[in-house]
């Protein structure tokens, strides 16, 4: 039997994070309110939703919960993340959950008969590959979104310096220690914190910084491109592809650059 090339596909790892993580994540229902927003501000009425990366498809059913005439692609490469998706999906009939590796170009083939899309979704995943493939994968998404489409990445990013890493560990670890004694009254900071230093999952992170993979969108072209939620290594940042209509008003009002 082949060993499977990412820890994430493991079923040991899936339920570690699903159960022990995801609930704990700090600002959780505040980052699906800032997705929310910007969503009814900058794509009102979409109509194919994506979530690249779903995990248990919390941010794809969140959307197709608020959208219900949508319906949404959840993507992973992980069967026992995707079974979990499934599972948690049966309530929401307008999506689709399907296999597809986003380290390959490839996983566009999958996406592009369920396309193109309105909002591009992705939580915490992206993160795991090369920078040079994180770019490219941006401008896969930018392809494959409609005119006024809109990308969010909910990601875990690169701190600016290595005290900004220390905090972030540490303040993680409270949530975690808070999360799991609300189960467990003795559980213990001191055993979590290992856990967490030592976790199987942490040498396949690759984090770069927001304001790097925020350039990196307006290079491919995203437009109004932000980091729209951002606690230490905990970031929400995007953009959308403009539309002709944006791109007329831009250049009406762009100023004269004779003057």
């Amino acid at each position: 039997m082949m060993e499977p090339k990412s820890k994430w596909q493991t079923k040991e790892l899936t339920a570690a994070f699903l159960e022990g993580v995801r609930g704990a994540i700090p600002g959780a229902e505040l980052q699906l309110e800032v997705i929310g927003k910007i969503a009814d501000r900058w794509c009102s009425a979409p109509k194919h939703v994506l979530d690249l990366g779903c995990g248990n498809g919390i941010l794809g059913r969140f959307l197709l919960t608020r959208f219900p005439s949508a319906s949404g692609l959840l993507l992973d490469f992980s069967d026992p993340m995707l079974d979990a998706a499934r599972m948690s999906s049966e309530s929401t009939p307008q999506a689709t959950v399907e296999k597809a590796d986003f380290g390959s170009p490839d996983w566009t083939e999958i996406a592009k008969c369920h396309g193109p899309f309105d909002i591009v979704v992705s939580g915490f995943a992206i993160h795991h590959q090369s920078d040079d493939r994180k770019r490219k994968l941006y401008g896969e998404i930018f392809d494959l979104l409609t005119p006024g489409g809109v990308f969010l990445n909910l990601e875990h990013v690169a701190s600016a310096t290595e005290a900004g890493e220390e905090l972030f560990d540490d303040f993680f670890v409270d949530y975690l220690h808070r999360f799991h004694g609300k189960t467990d009254k003795k559980a213990s900071r001191e055993a979590i914190a290992d856990e967490y230093y030592h976790r199987p999952d942490k040498e396949e992170n690759i984090l770069a910084s927001v304001e790097e993979q925020c350039q990196w969108l307006r290079q491919i072209g995203f437009a109004d491109v932000d980091c729209f939620f951002k606690v230490f290594e905990l970031a929400m940042f995007g953009g959308r592809k403009t539309s002709n209509n944006q791109m007329q008003n831009i250049g009406t009002n762009a100023p004269n650059s004779d003057l």
